[in-house]
């Protein structure tokens, strides 16, 4: 690198008599920088970022290939209920699913219920379990309570929320096509929330906000337009004062049926989970996103299979499509989203049926 300064320096410390050296310096000069420009234009240019990336031609092309013109509220998601509760994630004695978290979004799954709870360490428990539940104060998922029953109301390893949030936006790094919704059952403070969701890498540039799209004077946005801005990931709690971190309150966004079908699997109807906010809610400019439970009380893989297939298709076009005045759900949620009854319709087929309607 030539010091400009010093070279100034030293030509001004000639004679002025020395025209010669003068010309000299300024050809050389000249030279010098002609060549630093020749290699900077022949320098390849910097990859461009992946967010930037994500943003170009070619992914809004293969966005639009992928989801077409469909807004949020047009499209139907795969989701299954306690997503967090199965057999590989965690050591549960009851379970709503077969697979982990993760083999769930890689088998389609693109709505995942969690249960968040506050577990605050306690020496009592790491001494009766011989030191394996020796886990720090953090929020966990737990159903009913992280303290009371080992494999029933929490299991081990202790699933933290944190974790699993960070498998959800590996796999979204990893399938930049994908749009992946949570819904909370939600039993923790904001600050609590906060703090567990601020040590997942890479979620703040990946989650949507609502307030900041304009969602309630301009409609849902296109899904395509979600993956092209890379804001794939959307958060929803049952709990309305923590809007401000991204996480969307259910009851101000959202339409819901009562989440049982019974004991017995024979409670078909399809009632709104809220009697403030009815199915076929109308609202100017904005139309709610739909979302259909359809399991039991009481989990099994036998009762799973029963209601996972023909009975969910004929229930969506007949009870829930009359009830929200005609339209599909957007989340389908069931146990063992895997199983059916053999009448070749599955949770996955009904939701292809249904995202392939005009």
């Amino acid at each position: 690198m030539i010091d400009m300064g010093m070279l100034n320096l030293r030509v001004r410390g000639r004679r002025r008599g020395r025209t010669g050296r003068h010309a000299f310096v300024g050809l050389l000069l000249l030279a010098l920088l002609g060549t630093a420009s020749a290699a900077t234009a022949a320098a390849p240019a910097r990859a461009p970022s992946p967010v930037a990336a994500a943003a170009g031609p070619s992914a809004a092309a293969a966005a639009a290939a992928r989801w077409g013109d469909r807004r949020l509220d047009e499209a139907t998601f795969l989701t299954t209920h306690n997503a967090f509760t199965n057999y590989e994630d965690s050591r549960w004695s009851s379970v709503n699913q077969a697979e982990s978290v993760r083999a769930q979004l890689d088998n389609g799954v693109r709505g995942l219920s969690l249960d968040t709870h506050w577990y605050e360490r306690s020496t009592w428990l790491c001494v009766i379990s011989f030191g394996s539940d020796c886990y720090p104060s953090d929020v966990y998922l737990c159903h009913g309570d992280c303290k009371t029953f080992a494999g029933a109301t929490y299991a081990l390893p202790r699933q933290s929320f944190h974790g699993t949030m960070q498998s959800v936006v590996d796999f979204l790094a990893s399938h930049p096509q994908e749009v992946v919704t949570v819904f909370l059952e939600d039993y923790v403070s904001a600050e609590q929330l906060a703090q567990s969701l601020g040590r997942v890498r890479g979620l703040p540039e990946m989650v949507f906000r609502a307030d900041q799209w304009d969602v309630r004077g301009h409609g849902w946005p296109k899904v395509a337009d979600l993956v092209t801005a890379n804001k794939r990931l959307l958060i929803f709690s049952d709990r309305s004062d923590r809007e401000h971190l991204g996480v969307m309150y259910d009851k101000s966004w959202t339409v819901s049926n009562y989440w049982s079908l019974g004991d017995l699997g024979n409670d078909l109807g399809c009632v709104s989970r809220w009697s403030d906010v009815p199915l076929d809610r109308q609202e100017t400019g904005f139309r709610r996103l739909f979302t259909m439970s359809h399991h039991r009380n009481v989990p099994t893989v036998m009762t799973a299979a029963l209601d996972n297939g023909a009975k969910l298709r004929d229930r969506i076009a007949g009870q829930c499509r009359t009830a929200t005045g005609g339209r599909d759900p957007n989340f389908v949620s069931v146990d063992f989203h895997r199983l059916s009854d053999g009448s070749g319709h599955t949770p996955a087929s009904i939701v292809a049926e249904l995202n392939a309607r005009p």
